[in-house]
């Protein structure tokens, strides 16, 4: 891994892009999906996470749609599409990837999704598998709701982070004072200070999110995991070695469950890999859909974690 390489250099092809040309509405169990639909070629399905929009994919929506079509819908109850009519589920959020990869004629595609992204992504895989070309798990969530519902204090932080959101969206002063910054996303993010405040202030006005108690509690209510064995599409696992939402050892636990996944870890960097080092998170990403990306041996690694 290259030392100087956590956050972006130099001005981000993201900001660049006309967004709104690319934003189309879809309808899912009655009830509009905003959706994001760039670029031509093979589709990539991008999937965010606990409340987080498709803004939490900025760095990768450019880069892939050089090669793809990429599409990254607001799941129901976050970003700008309203909760959906029925309550919300896993699987109703894989029910609703189905349907946008149907509306938009997608037949298959890569899917890529980060922690509740991660979750819904492996739930599309088994019960949708259609729609799966391949499967990229960012700090996926799912594997450790058991425990989560063992001890419901491990959501302290989500539901913390979630009022300071509520306090903090749209107001610009907080983005510029680095240790209010800290504050709202280092939790989450590793280092903060070092990522750009327009990105950043990207993914925290999202995090006031209408849908994060159901989703949360959605999540903590549905068990997936005896199910990943079914999931035999080629899988890519990546995780940031500083997860403090996920624990790293779910790393593990995918790479096992799920036949054939290849397992990377990312030094120094905590939830959101994609956003922390864009431009290698994106490099492993290529590598994986061309198959050549070569990876250690698991026991390697796993004694850093002891």
């Amino acid at each position: 891994m290259v030392a100087d390489d956590y956050g972006s250099r130099g001005r981000s092809d993201w900001r660049d892009v006309d967004w709104g040309s690319h934003q189309r509405w879809l309808e899912a169990d009655g009830a509009p999906v905003n959706v994001i639909d760039l670029g031509d070629g093979p589709a990539m399905l991008f999937v965010h996470g606990l409340s987080g929009c498709w803004a939490n994919w900025l760095e990768q929506i450019p880069h892939f749609a050089r090669t793809h079509r990429v599409v990254a819908p607001d799941l129901p109850g976050f970003g700008a599409s309203p909760l959906p009519w029925a309550a919300v589920s896993i699987h109703g959020y894989a029910r609703c990837l189905d349907a946008i990869c149907e509306q938009l004629g997608v037949e298959s595609a890569v899917v890529v999704g980060n922690s509740l992204g991660g979750f819904v992504a492996n739930e599309l895989a088994v019960a949708f598998p259609r729609r799966v070309e391949r499967l990229v798990l960012v700090s996926a969530s799912g594997l450790s709701a058991a425990h989560v519902r063992r001890d419901p204090t491990q959501i302290a932080p989500h539901l913390a982070g979630f009022v300071l959101a509520r306090l903090a969206t749209k107001r610009e002063w907080i983005f510029r004072r680095p240790w209010l910054r800290n504050a709202l996303a280092g939790y989450i993010i590793r280092h903060p200070e070092r990522l750009p405040v327009e990105l950043l202030r990207e993914q925290l006005d999202a995090t006031a999110a209408p849908g994060f108690l159901a989703a949360t509690l959605a999540s903590m209510n549905y068990e997936l995991t005896e199910r990943l064995v079914e999931i035999d599409k080629p899988t890519l696992v990546v995780w940031g070695r500083d997860d403090r939402v996920v624990p790293p050892a779910d790393a593990y636990r995918f790479e096992e469950l799920i036949a054939g996944s290849k397992l990377v870890w990312f030094e120094d960097t905590g939830h959101v890999p994609m956003l922390e080092r864009p431009a290698r998170f994106n490099g492993v990403v290529d590598e994986f859909l061309a198959g050549q990306l070569v990876t250690a041996p698991s026991e390697a690694l796993e004694t850093s974690l002891e």
